[in-house]
């Protein structure tokens, strides 16, 4: 990916804790429990009550976080109209925005917005969108999240229809020809990692499985255990 903070791909397994589950009063303790565990990404949901039901961050928290974790910080855009916040997040500090590909805005645009400013570009699915939708835009592509639940809530079930889903869109990417991450997000835990692993994910975030966790450091080494035993 662009920025220099994104990890290569190397066979193994990312990591991206999504802090929508952290408990914010102790945010800094909650972050440095994942850096310590091993995470590769931090992943920071943004929704605007338009394009999901709920609300969450904006680039101040992302500025925070900037500087202040060694861990990339992994932006996804569950926002409406996402070109209207791409270089306010840029700035931020993020390291990857993803946008969805079912929002308002031109995606294609959107992508070389986030292109320009010299970070990774991630596009999003829900569920119920056919993967063949992303083949235009994977020239700009460095990530594709496929969502295995609804976009809004954390805490939510591994949709079972997921893998074939997630099986789609590695097809996709493997006819694109190019080296893209495939990060799967919506119920990963131990029990889901694999599932997201075999169909093809290389990438993985969780949220309620790690920080709601008595113990946060080993529920993510168990995630990672899991899937590397595939």
């Amino acid at each position: 990916m662009p920025s220099s903070k994104m990890p290569c791909a190397n066979g193994k397994i990312s990591i991206a804790p999504s802090i929508l589950s952290a408990d914010l009063f102790r945010l800094e303790q909650d972050v440095r429990k994942v850096e310590e565990a091993g995470a590769n990404w931090l992943h920071v949901d943004i929704m605007d009550g338009h394009f999901v039901p709920n609300l969450s961050f904006g680039p101040a928290l992302v500025s925070s976080l900037n500087g202040r974790t060694v861990l990339p910080l992994d932006v996804h855009l569950m926002v409406q109209y996402p070109a209207r916040f791409i270089e306010a997040f840029a700035k931020a500090g993020a390291s990857l925005l993803t946008v969805h590909i079912e929002a308002g805005d031109d995606i294609r645009t959107a992508l070389m917005q986030i292109k320009k400013l010299g970070i990774g570009a991630g596009i999003s699915i829900k569920p119920d969108t056919d993967p063949q939708t992303l083949a235009p835009y994977m020239d700009l592509l460095d990530l594709v999240l496929v969502m295995t639940v609804y976009p809004g809530f954390g805490g939510q079930a591994f949709l079972p229809q997921s893998p074939k889903q997630i099986q789609g869109v590695r097809e996709v990417i493997r006819q694109s020809g190019r080296k893209i991450w495939l990060e799967v997000d919506g119920g990963i835990n131990k029990e889901t990692a694999p599932l997201a692993v075999q169909a093809g994910a290389d990438a993985l975030v969780a949220g309620n499985a790690i920080f709601k966790a008595a113990d946060p450091v080993l529920a993510l080494k168990q995630i990672r255990q899991a899937a590397a035993d595939i």
